[in-house]
């Protein structure tokens, strides 16, 4: 796997002006204008989230270090395109586990995907990553989306060993000894991405008493406005009791909220109740914002957009199903 890290991780030493220099600044313009919800912050974040956690020479050494490569194979890789690069993860798994990876861009995320595909080959003119269609022949499969995506992919790919990726959700659990930087950590977990990404907090319990302070963050998009004075008109029509954020409000339930403009927040007793729900609703969770709870994909506030090589999305692990015989 050396010549890979080697290529992975030059791209990440090549990302380190991105957003500063004028290609790059023109080709984030074009992916703003491809997706209406995207934002130049939010592509920065996303961009600098992967040179930084997972194109580290020294990172991507001792990551793969736990891997041995096997019988090169043929990986379709169908991407979701709700965030900035969502996708990058399983492409550098599947190259870096030695198969060819045949990807499908979301065509919400197209144009930065392509970009970076683009930059590979720079580095390496004949990386193994060719376009996906319908009439490719593949061996293994990754893809994400919806639940009802996920259906479409699991009668799709029948047969195949597979990952399919549906619907999730991540959460945060207070205390009472949150500091202000750790609210000012929660507040990037939940806005970031317009809290589009299936790590962005839309739940957040808290200990029965304690005040909630959450301020929006201003935004210039229209998508998200709309979304926001959509979904507090449909609460006041119906009645259902809201707190109002000038951007987002926050309704008292302990389900996960299914607008991005719209926050759930719930008490709890003891903390033992919030484990006990954790438990039972675990296949939905992707991480667990917390100080003071136990979690395999915990992570500390602040952090829910910085995904490391080692947390393992929705609690698979792409390079032991890669690598595995």
């Amino acid at each position: 796997m050396n010549r890979t890290i080697e290529i992975f991780a030059t791209l990440g030493e090549r990302l380190s002006n991105f957003g500063k220099e004028s290609s790059s600044q023109e080709v984030i313009r074009h992916a703003m204008e491809q997706n209406e919800w995207f934002t130049f912050d939010d592509i920065m974040l996303a961009v600098d989230a992967i040179r930084v956690e997972f194109l580290d020479r020294e990172k991507l050494q001792r990551w793969t270090a736990g891997y041995s490569q096997q019988a090169s194979k043929r990986v379709a890789i169908i991407m979701a395109g709700n965030i900035p690069l969502v996708g990058f993860y399983d492409l550098m798994c599947v190259v870096m586990a030695g198969h060819k990876a045949l990807v499908k861009p979301s065509s919400k995320d197209k144009v930065l995907m392509e970009w970076i595909i683009g930059k590979l080959r720079e580095i390496y003119p004949t990386i193994a990553i060719e376009p996906y269609t319908e009439l490719s022949a593949i061996e293994m499969a990754i893809a994400t989306g919806g639940d009802e995506a996920a259906r479409h992919f699991r009668t799709r790919y029948n047969g195949l060993p597979t990952i399919i990726r549906g619907s999730r959700h991540s959460l945060a659990v207070l205390g009472q000894k949150e500091s202000k930087t750790d609210m000012e950590g929660l507040s990037k977990d939940i806005f970031s991405h317009n809290g589009l990404g299936c790590r962005n907090v839309s739940l957040i319990f808290l200990p029965r008493g304690a005040e909630l302070n959450i301020t929006t963050p201003p935004s210039d998009s229209p998508m998200m406005r709309g979304n926001y004075l959509q979904n507090r008109a449909l609460k006041s029509m119906f009645g259902i009791p809201f707190k109002d954020l000038g951007g987002h409000i926050m309704v008292e339930s302990n389900d996960f909220s299914d607008k991005v403009s719209q926050i759930n927040y719930c008490y709890y007793d003891k903390l033992s109740d919030v484990e006990s729900w954790i438990a039972a609703h675990d296949d939905k969770i992707q991480c667990v914002v917390s100080n003071i709870i136990d979690h395999p994909r915990r992570v500390e506030f602040g952090r829910a957009q910085y995904p490391t090589l080692w947390d393992v999305a929705d609690g698979v692990d792409v390079m032991k199903f890669l690598t595995q015989e």
